[in-house]
């Protein structure tokens, strides 16, 4: 249903704005990373305001225009921008959703740890947008005290999201808002040991890059260890439509100092897709933790994979985070 809708929001926009200045020129900047393979930045250029912020004690009608004001975007293709890191700048160029993906060539020394700052900028004039148009892109670097690295799920992992649901996932994802949305018990708490202050985390989800600023607001509010959050695209052509694969194959190769451990649910593809990573990066991770999520936890799907487990990394399905925190601290990792 939502991605009938932004499809035929796309079609009326580009037919009715292909020409017009854009009245509401703005530059999204995703949360970004870099390590010794360099830095990743990615955004979104749009014609749209602001959305208003999350409230406690809002309305439903108050979240509803919010949840759609995500998805109903007038994206800005071949805006023409600069990407500044560490002091080195890259050129781009949106592609025919608006979004843009950069990889800056720093070097260690370019960056500071845990945060450098970063902007992304308008070059020149576009569609009679000029002057000054510059957003600040916060890009998260490792430091060397790290121990290892978390890649995480996000979608009934760490957020009670019902993905098995459909309807009850729209519905949450509509009448919802980071103030509301509701993590697993004990979430917040492992992660935080996890990070133990100087362990990076890195969110991947299949979920679209509409809810980035979403997803944002419930980890500062909730309290998670801030990270890249690293999504999809519904439709469009650009690299947001990546498989999960891609994007934790990135974090590995720009972090190939670090180890990590990998969390996810098993709600949907995540065993398979660890299985994948922890053969295709021999001695990268430590443990994988599947959280049961099954509405038929005898469906087999799950066995599958850990029956032809190799006996080298520790594969949990856990029950809930104390299962996982349980293992972890058998491991030495909290």
């Amino acid at each position: 249903m939502v991605v009938a809708a932004e499809r035929a929001w796309d079609g009326a926009r580009l037919r009715r704005s292909r020409s017009r200045r854009p009245e509401h020129f703005r530059i999204e900047a995703y949360i970004g990373h870099g390590g010794t393979g360099g830095v990743v930045v990615r955004g979104r250029v749009l014609d749209n305001p602001l959305a208003s912020e999350a409230e406690d004690g809002e309305g439903v009608g108050a979240a509803v225009r919010r949840s759609l004001g995500h998805f109903m975007t007038n994206d800005l293709p071949g805006v023409p921008l600069t990407v500044t890191v560490g002091g080195v700048s890259v050129e781009a160029v949106t592609d025919t959703d608006g979004y843009f993906l950069v990889r800056v060539p720093t070097s260690p020394g370019d960056l500071q740890s845990p945060w450098t700052r970063g902007t992304v900028e308008l070059r020149e004039s576009y569609r009679g947008v000029a002057g000054p148009h510059t957003t600040p892109v916060e890009v998260r670097v490792p430091s060397a005290q790290a121990r290892f690295g978390v890649v995480s799920d996000v979608d009934d992992t760490i957020l009670q999201t019902g993905v098995q649901r459909i309807g009850k996932m729209v519905l949450q994802t509509l009448t919802g808002s980071s103030l509301t949305r509701t993590p697993f018990p004990g979430a917040v708490e492992l992660y935080r040991d996890l990070a133990a202050g100087t362990n990076p985390v890195f969110y991947v989800s299949s979920s679209p890059w509409n809810l980035h600023d979403f997803l944002v607001g419930f980890l500062r509010h909730r309290g998670f260890p801030l990270g890249p959050v690293l999504l999809r695209d519904l439709l469009g052509t650009w690299a947001g439509r990546e498989q999960k694969h891609d994007r934790i194959r990135e974090v590995l190769e720009l972090h190939p100092d670090l180890s990590f451990v990998l969390l996810g649910d098993s709600g949907e593809h995540d065993p398979q897709i660890y299985a994948d990573i922890v053969r295709e990066h021999p001695g990268r991770i430590l443990a994988v933790y599947i959280r049961e999520v099954r509405l038929d936890p005898g469906d087999g799907r799950v066995e599958q994979v850990s029956d032809a487990w190799g006996p080298d990394v520790p594969f949990v399905l856990a029950a809930d985070s104390d299962a996982v925190r349980l293992h972890a601290q058998g491991l030495g990792l909290l």
